[in-house]
């Protein structure tokens, strides 16, 4: 008995039904776009950034050897040498991001195929699946995540273990792993200091977490600034931007508004610097 034929229509349906169950794979990554990406967990693609937020790593004062190592480290990897991942840790807006950002710039001048990925906090589970994009090219890549911390109940970070070190297939070659905190070891201290006083091993409780911060070749502190380095950040950002001041009424009104923040850092200087070039009209 000869095999009966389907209509048309029927086939039809039937392949549109297999394409709604195994659509196509999306297209590869076009890294060509552009130097920076933001990485979409949800659809998994990278989406370009034209012109990233940053300011010229010779604004960055106070930070002379932590910007030295972390430039050092970020030309050796550029250049196919070793490298190390980089976790940058301590006080509040004392530029921990804007170096990495502004390192990045500096070397991908002359490794134009040096690309800086940024990761948010919330994605960091889906880093494998960011990767298996990132190693199937020939670019290299800065995968960058900001103010990285994990809280008691949280356990993306076997994930970054994982791919930092350890795991099976672990870091591509082509990529590594800068990060910012506040948290030296990415951890709140009193949920360190919990997890010790109850468990019946304090120093085995503890290990997995504190751990993941040993997976940061360098470690890089940032402090609070003196006033004289948070006065030289103030006169370097008015000197770019070509700022008309007096030195003592620039010095005056910058130690004023520290006080009134109640901080002295990069941050604060910067705050300081647009008030001062909006209520003197200038456009920065």
């Amino acid at each position: 008995m000869p095999d009966k034929i389907l209509p048309s229509d029927v086939l039809t349906r039937i392949a549109e039904a297999l394409e709604r169950a195994y659509p196509p794979a999306p297209a590869a990554p076009d890294f060509n776009a552009a130097q920076a990406f933001v990485w979409q967990a949800a659809s998994s693609s990278f989406l370009p950034v034209p012109k990233v937020n940053r300011i010229p790593l010779s604004l960055l004062k106070g930070i002379d050897r932590t910007s030295a190592i972390l430039l050092d480290n970020t030309r050796r990897f550029a250049s196919g040498l070793p490298a190390n991942n980089a976790l940058l840790w301590g006080a509040r807006g004392m530029g921990k991001s804007s170096l990495v950002k502004a390192a990045h710039a500096e070397v991908s001048g002359a490794a134009p195929n040096l690309k800086l990925v940024e990761i948010h906090r919330e994605d960091i589970a889906t880093l494998p699946a960011c990767l298996t994009h990132l190693k199937a090219s020939s670019n290299r890549f800065i995968v960058f995540c900001d103010d990285l911390s994990f809280d008691k109940d949280d356990t993306s970070y076997k994930s970054l273990k994982a791919v930092l070190e350890g795991g099976i297939e672990g870091r591509p070659d082509n990529v590594i792993f800068y990060a910012t905190s506040n948290r030296r070891h990415l951890m709140p201290r009193e949920m360190v200091e919990n997890e010790r006083a109850t468990a019946i091993n304090p120093a085995e409780a503890t290990e997995e977490k504190v751990s993941l911060s040993d997976r940061f070749g360098l470690w890089l502190g940032f402090h609070n600034a003196s006033q004289d380095d948070y006065l030289a950040m103030v006169r370097t950002y008015a000197a770019h931007h070509k700022l008309d001041l007096a030195d003592s009424e620039l010095t005056r009104d910058a130690l004023e508004w520290a006080t009134t923040r109640g901080a002295r850092s990069g941050r604060v200087a910067w705050q300081y610097i647009l008030d001062c070039a909006g209520r003197r009209g200038v456009k920065l």
